[in-house]
C-alpha cells in the first residue's frame, strides 16, 4: 500500500494508547507457560510478531482466554514443564524473538523428549541463528539447522548441562534463550556479556521467584525447582514505538508531544538519551512501576539538532537506529554510527535500506561495514516513492521523515508488525 504524506504543520499533542511493549508481550506469554496458576496480561501487543508467539504457546498447551477487550487470561498446562508436542511446525513468521527464545525453551527438558520444528518466512529464514544454537549446543541441546545455521530449526528436547558462557555480543535474545534453557538444566548457568543488553527476562525471573542472581552484565541462574509465581501484568507503551513521535517533533518546528505511560527501563530509552546528546529537549516524568518495569511519561519539544557519533550501547539502540538516522539527516554536522553490524541481519539490511531512502531524500550519506556516516542537511521531496523494504522499522522511520518534505512511501502495511494502530495516531500529526 502506498501512503501519500503532506508537509506537516506544527503540532502539540498528548498521546495515550501507544502500542504495548513488544519485548514484554513476547515474554509474558512464555513465562506464563512456566507458572502453575493462571496469569493475567493487560494491554498485550496485538502485532504480527507477538501473535506468532501467541499461536505457538497455544500449540504448546497454554490456554488463552479473553477476559475483556484488554485482558488475557493465560492458563499453563496442567502438568508443570510438560508441553504438547505439535504435529505441525511452529511458525514464527517474521519474528526473530519468537524463534530464538523458543529454541532455548524447547531444547531443554528433564521430563520429555519432544520434537519441535520452528519455521519462519523468507526473511526470517535468512537471519542468523548460530548465535543461539552454538551456546545451546554447548549445553547439550539437539538443534539442527540449514547451512550457516539458518532456519528451519529442528529441536529435540533433552536434559541439558549447565554452562559458563561469556557472550561475544550483547544480545537480549541470546541471553533470554540461555536463561529459558537453563531453567530445566542439571546445573547452573553463569552468563556474562560485553555490556548490559535489554534486561526484561532477568527482571521478570527475579520477580517471579526464580533462583537468579544479577550483577550486570553478569548473572547466575540455578535450575528451577518449582513453578514460577503467577503474575498480573499491565504492559506499558513501547519506547521504540513512542520514539517515532519524538522524531516527528524534531522534524516539524514549533511542535511538542507528551508520550504517556511509556516503559522507562534504562536499557530501552537509550535512543532518547542520544537525542538529548544531539540537543533535543527531552523530559522524563516517572510514574512508578508496572509489573517488573519502571513507567512514566516522556515530553519532547522541538529544538535544533547537532551531529553525534555513536559506537557504544548499540544493543540498546538497534531498533531505533533507522529513526536516529533520520534525525541525524537534519542535524548540523557529520554523524557516524559504528559497531552496528547487527543492522545488516534484521528484517532487511538496515544499513543499505536506510541509506537508500536517505539518498532519495537528497541526503549525503555513506555506508560503513558496521554502520554509516550521514552529513546533515535538509530533506527534499523525493521524485519517486520511498520503500519500506517490508521492514516495519524502515517503514515507520521514513513515513515520519516525509513530514518534513512531503512525498510517498510504498509498503506501509508492514508497520503492523510492531505498531498495529500507527496510521490512526499518525493522522493526528497531519490533521
Amino acid at each position: 500500500m502506498k501512503l501519500e504524506i503532506k508537509v506537516a504543520k506544527p503540532f502539540n499533542l498528548e498521546l495515550e494508547g501507544l502500542p504495548a511493549d513488544k519485548s514484554l508481550s513476547h515474554r509474558a506469554l512464555i513465562f506464563a507457560l512456566l507458572c502453575q496458576k493462571p496469569c493475567f496480561v493487560k494491554n498485550f501487543l496485538q502485532g504480527a510478531d507477538c501473535l506468532s508467539t501467541l499461536n505457538i504457546v497455544k500449540a504448546l498447551g497454554l490456554k488463552v482466554q479473553k477476559q475483556d477487550a484488554n485482558c488475557l487470561k493465560l492458563t499453563p498446562p496442567q502438568k508443570f514443564l510438560h508441553f504438547n508436542e505439535p504435529t505441525k511446525p511452529l511458525n514464527c513468521n517474521n519474528s526473530g524473538t519468537s524463534m530464538r527464545l523458543l529454541s532455548g525453551l524447547l531444547s531443554s527438558s528433564q521430563h520429555q523428549q519432544n520434537h519441535y520444528v520452528l519455521i519462519g518466512d523468507r526473511s526470517l529464514s535468512q537471519r542468523p541463528m548460530g548465535r543461539v544454537i552454538k551456546p545451546l549446543a554447548q549445553m547439550g541441546a539437539h538443534i539442527h539447522a540449514r547451512a550457516q545455521n539458518l532456519a528451519p530449526l529442528s529441536v529435540l528436547s533433552a536434559p541439558l548441562d549447565g554452562l559458563n558462557y561469556a557472550s561475544p555480543i550483547a544480545s537480549a535474545q541470546v541471553k533470554s534463550a540461555l536463561l529459558l534453557a537453563a531453567l530445566q538444566a542439571k546445573d547452573p548457568l553463569h552468563f556474562s556479556e560485553p555490556h548490559l543488553s535489554r534486561d526484561h527476562s532477568e527482571r521478570a525471573l527475579l520477580a517471579l521467584g526464580a533462583p537468579i542472581k544479577i550483577a550486570p552484565p553478569k548473572l547466575t541462574l540455578e535450575p528451577l525447582q518449582r513453578p514460577l509465581e503467577s503474575f498480573s501484568w499491565h504492559i506499558p507503551a513501547d519506547p521504540s514505538s513512542a520514539f517515532y513521535f519524538a522524531l516527528a517533533v524534531l522534524l516539524v518546528p514549533g511542535s511538542a508531544v507528551l508520550l504517556k505511560e511509556v516503559l522507562l527501563n534504562p536499557t530501552r530509552i537509550e535512543a532518547f538519551k542520544v537525542l538529548e546528546q544531539m540537543g533535543a529537549k527531552v523530559h522524563y516524568v516517572p510514574k512508578g512501576q508496572m509489573g517488573t518495569e519502571p513507567v512514566g511519561d516522556i515530553y519532547v519539544k522541538h529544538s535544533p539538532l547537532k551531529a553525534v557519533h555513536i559506537s557504544e550501547n548499540i544493543a540498546s539502540l538497534i531498533d531505533e537506529l533507522p529513526a536516529l538516522a533520520v534525525a541525524m539527516s537534519v542535524a548540523k554536522g557529520v554523524s557516524v554510527v559504528a559497531n552496528a553490524k547487527e543492522l545488516r541481519f534484521k528484517e532487511s539490511d538496515r544499513i543499505a535500506t536506510t541509506l537508500t531512502n536517505l539518498e532519495k531524500l537528497g541526503i549525503e550519506c555513506h555506508a560503513l561495514e558496521d554502520g554509516f556516516q550521514i552529513v546533515g542537511g535538509a530533506f527534499k521531496r523525493p521524485k519517486e516513492p520511498l520503500e519500506s523494504f517490508k521492514d516495519h522499522r524502515i517503514a515507520l522511520s521514513f513515513v515520519v521523515a516525509l513530514l518534513a518534505c512531503g512525498g510517498a512511501l510504498e509498503g506501509i502495511e508492514c508497520a503492523s508488525v510492531s505498531f498495529p494502530r500507527f496510521l490512526d495516531l499518525f493522522k493526528r500529526l497531519v490533521a
